[in-house]
């Protein structure tokens, strides 16, 4: 019987899931998988056989009187607040399960705290590497306290402050995308989707772990280009105060993400994982312009691609006709090939064969055990 591998998956935008499902889908049939997570519904419709375990959602749970929430968060940790029912069910539910499925790896998509918390158990575990500053205690540590890191990215895209002892215990997959629909040639795409197949257009793209893509700034964008067609894909954030212009189109969610990039002339979008690399996978021109998030995880992930020549970006939003057009002058002038070299077709495989060669190389050698219990969804509290 072939030691389990079980996922912690975030429950943040579907980004995770979708990488989870992905990887798992490439493992061998006879692989026992799990997942614990906050919302199970990203999972529905997985194809391949997944336990689903329910975790507590700790997002907004109320500190329950003022002196705990007074308490310090140390260094060593990032999110831990005192006296939540909701936080000890989860590390129960979490440690009850990988002994009753005695787990050979634990997957964390992510989390410092339960990195650390599989090594307290006893249990090998690999962390999800995402980009950012991480060079904080927590981070460190418990990247240390795994057995490996898996990036989700080309080497090339790593970041040149990351430790060396670190990166040796990184497994790259290449750029994964999680998308798997095939990519049209641009005339096609564009006639598939009723599009002027001579003019130039910029779409503007939000993952789904996003607020939105602000729309002032593309208002701008438009008057700037005006015989461009700017479209936007998934939501956007308004002001209140934005002008409309015939050459910006709303779009919101899309059943084909895919046909609309390879549409594009050049693409404005964030430094999400799977959003990088959807443009990647269509080889296009992307201007990329990183949203806020922790660590700096997409102001890094941007500046390595910079560093490439794999896009272009501005500092900000530009809030001037000039500052677009010289930001659409450099994003024409790029190799959508460079961009292309960072995706992988087969990054979600490699990434399965290198999980499972490493539990097996971790417990080779072990008396094989008993079969877990049959498939079921457990509801944690």
């Amino acid at each position: 019987m072939k030691k389990p591998i079980a996922f912690f998956v975030h429950h943040q935008g579907r980004g995770h899931a979708n990488r989870t499902m992905a990887v798992a889908a490439e493992f061998a049939r006879d692989r026992p998988v799990s997942v614990l997570t906050a919302d199970p519904r990203l999972f529905d419709g997985v194809a391949r056989d997944i336990e689903i375990v329910a975790l507590p959602n700790m997002i907004g749970a109320a500190v329950p009187t003022p002196r705990l929430y007074a308490e310090p968060t140390p260094p060593v940790m990032h999110c831990v607040p005192l006296g939540l029912p909701e936080m000890r069910r989860t590390m129960r539910t979490i440690l009850d399960h990988l002994d009753e499925r005695a787990v050979g790896l634990f997957v964390v998509d992510v989390s410092a705290e339960i990195a650390l918390l599989a090594r307290i158990a006893s249990v090998p575990a690999v962390q999800i590497r995402m980009h950012g500053d991480r060079g904080d205690i927590g981070h460190v540590g418990a990247y240390e306290a795994c057995v490996g890191m898996l990036a989700p990215f080309d080497e090339r895209l790593e970041q040149d402050d990351y430790p060396s002892h670190l990166r040796r215990k990184t497994f790259y997959s290449g750029g994964l995308c999680t998308s798997v629909d095939r990519v049209p040639e641009r005339a096609e795409a564009r006639a598939r989707l009723g599009l002027d197949p001579a003019r130039e257009i910029v779409v503007a793209v939000t993952g789904g772990g996003g607020s939105g893509t602000p729309y002032a700034p593309l208002t701008v964008a438009a008057r700037a280009a005006p015989d461009a067609l700017w479209l936007t894909l998934g939501p956007t954030h308004r002001e209140g105060h934005e002008t409309d212009f015939a050459n910006l189109r709303e779009l919101g969610w899309v059943p084909s993400v895919t046909d609309y990039l390879a549409a594009a002339d050049i693409v404005v979008a964030s430094a999400g994982d799977n959003t990088v690399h959807e443009v990647a996978r269509v080889g296009g021109r992307l201007v990329v312009m990183p949203e806020w998030r922790y660590f700096g995880e997409q102001t890094r992930k941007a500046e390595a691609l910079v560093r490439l020549g794999a896009a272009v970006r501005s500092p900000h939003w530009p809030g001037d006709l000039q500052g677009w057009r010289d930001l659409l002058a450099r994003a024409r002038n790029l190799d959508g090939a460079v961009l292309r070299g960072l995706y992988a077709p087969d990054a979600a495989l490699r990434a399965a064969g290198w999980l499972e060669g490493l539990t097996d190389e971790l417990w080779q050698g072990q008396p094989a055990a008993e079969a877990p219990a049959p498939l079921r969804v457990v509801a944690a509290g």
